[in-house]
């Protein structure tokens, strides 16, 4: 059994009558859609027609947000209706980042997710859907799409029916007949900046002119083609903000400060080696873990990520490897701290390979924020070891430089400064990679666009590339030249600061692309 959707568009008069029932039915509140109507209007006065576009969840068989939610409170039942659980979400927003469709939005009186549920409660006493029971043209039917005797199944079989984003590979199951390609395309439609009954929020407005700014598309012709949103929902904007980018940043670090230490550091640091690399470890990865629980909705329920784990989200995972990296960090800094040096060698192996699981899993999490194709690349994984190692090396040179040498001690700047450097360069040429390398994908074209010169590359030129790449490179190089401790650490500086608008910049753009 497989519950499913099919959309009539022929029939739809985009009355929003399955929109009003949908919020009675299942007390949406105000401003918050489980289901609606977008218009879509095509061609030029007075050749002109209007389509209506009934959008929702499309309880996907292989539903990206039941995989990444990190508390099962999205799973998919039997029938194959993709239900959720709010008692169980902590609002962390992955599943909004993960579906293709836009079908989920954050409750603003629970502030948990929620989303079309094909009203289940009356599936299982025999009822149809209040969008189905409601609709005046019949233009919604629902059932049983492994049943061949069921008129869904039929009209699935007989008729000529579209899904949206199927090459997202989530297997849809909304299916729509007689809609006109443009309607159910982002890409293919126009920006507008206000609707014919609606005034659109701002901060959708302020997107919509960055995205509209870096779209290429023809003239004359090509755009009487495109279809024009005239009447859409409101929808979340960017629900991974400044946190999400902070916490990239102090990952960075905290991993980078361990792993830089195990692997080209020595006891011949002294105190670098012995207790300041654990500690600015432990120290940023405290604040990496405050990050993560204060950008929770329901930062209470934070524990449930332990208790309640959904084995196949890496925000599960995540949480593990943080606590297992924050457990090799103690037991460097209690044996740096007590001369224990046949512990300190027994912990440098755990503490690397940890501190590399650490940099790295968030590439596996983003990577399942599948709505967002700008995160898709495989070069993140590497990218986050490189921006852990820069980071590492940036943040012990500042603290070698701060901290007096003992005569015995061997100086740790011999080996910072050049990993430093080497990693700026490694950072630099990834970026490169990122932002001007050809995409596959259209959505990752423009949110590369949007970076390289969009309304972004102020900061990406400026604060990325010249401040936070080449500018500390030849501050260094200088530094070296005439042996300027504060030269070197200036660039240290740099090089950190421009990793965090990166960091910040690609968030950002991974979001800034509309997904319906």
């Amino acid at each position: 059994m497989r519950y499913g959707f099919v959309i009539d568009q022929r029939r739809c008069i985009g009355c929003h009558a399955c929109t009003v029932a949908c919020k009675e039915e299942n007390r949406v509140p105000l401003g918050a859609f489980r289901t609606w109507v977008k218009y879509i209007e095509r061609g030029a006065f007075p050749n002109t027609r209007r389509y209506f576009s009934v959008l929702r969840c499309n309880h996907c068989d292989a539903a990206p947000c039941v995989t990444i939610c990190p508390t099962v409170a999205l799973y998919r039942r039997d029938d194959g209706i993709v239900d959720f659980d709010g008692r169980r979400c902590i609002g962390c927003k992955s599943c909004m980042q993960a579906c293709p469709y836009d079908a989920l939005y954050i409750d603003p009186e629970t502030s948990t997710a929620a989303k079309c549920n094909y009203c289940a409660h009356r599936v299982e006493v025999g009822l149809e859907p209040a969008c189905v029971i409601v609709c005046p043209e019949r233009a919604i039917i629902a059932g049983d799409l492994d049943d061949p005797a069921s008129q869904i199944a039929t009209i699935v079989a007989r008729e000529p029916v579209q899904v949206r984003k199927a090459e997202q590979g989530t297997r849809p199951k909304v299916f729509y007949v007689g809609a006109d390609a443009a309607s159910l395309i982002p890409q293919l439609q126009s920006p507008s900046e206000r609707y014919l009954w609606a005034e659109r929020p701002r901060d959708e407005v302020d997107l919509m002119k960055m995205v509209a700014a870096v779209q290429e598309t023809g003239r004359g012709a090509a755009d009487a083609a495109l279809s024009r949103p005239v009447y859409d929902a409101p929808h979340a904007v960017r629900p991974w903000g400044w946190k999400v980018s902070a916490y990239l940043w102090t990952k960075s670090i905290s991993a980078g400060a361990l792993l830089v230490a195990a692997f080209a550091g020595s006891e011949s640091w002294g105190g670098l080696f012995n207790g300041v690399a654990p500690a600015l470890s432990l120290l940023f990865l405290a604040i990496t873990t405050a990050l993560l629980v204060l950008d929770l909705k329901r930062p209470e329920r934070f524990a449930y990520i332990l208790l309640k784990p959904n084995w196949r989200s890496w925000l599960v995972w995540g949480a593990w490897i943080l606590m297992a990296f924050g457990a090799a960090g103690a037991a460097w800094l209690v044996a740096g701290a007590t001369g224990r040096s046949d512990l300190l060698q027994l912990a440098l192996v755990p503490s690397m390979l940890l501190a590399l699981a650490t940099a790295g899993y968030s590439a596996f999490l983003f990577g399942q924020a599948e709505g967002r194709d700008f995160w898709q690349s495989p070069l993140v994984l590497p990218h986050l070891i490189v921006a852990a190692v820069l980071a590492g090396a940036a943040a012990l040179s500042i603290a070698a430089a701060a901290t007096p040498l003992q005569s015995a001690e061997a100086d740790p700047s011999a080996t910072l400064w050049p990993l430093l450097f080497l990693s700026l360069v490694a950072h630099g040429f990834l970026v490169g990679l990122e932002v001007f390398n050809r995409h596959a994908v259209h959505d990752a074209t423009l949110a590369a666009r949007l970076i390289r010169r969009g309304p972004y590359r102020a900061r990406f030129w400026g604060g990325v590339m010249l401040g936070g790449v080449f500018l500390p490179m030849v501050l260094m190089i200088a530094g070296a030249a005439v042996d300027s401790t504060a030269l070197s650490v200036l660039g240290a500086v740099l090089a950190l600061a421009g990793l965090w608008l990166w960091e910040d910049l690609w968030v950002r753009a991974g979001q800034s692309v509309p997904l319906s």
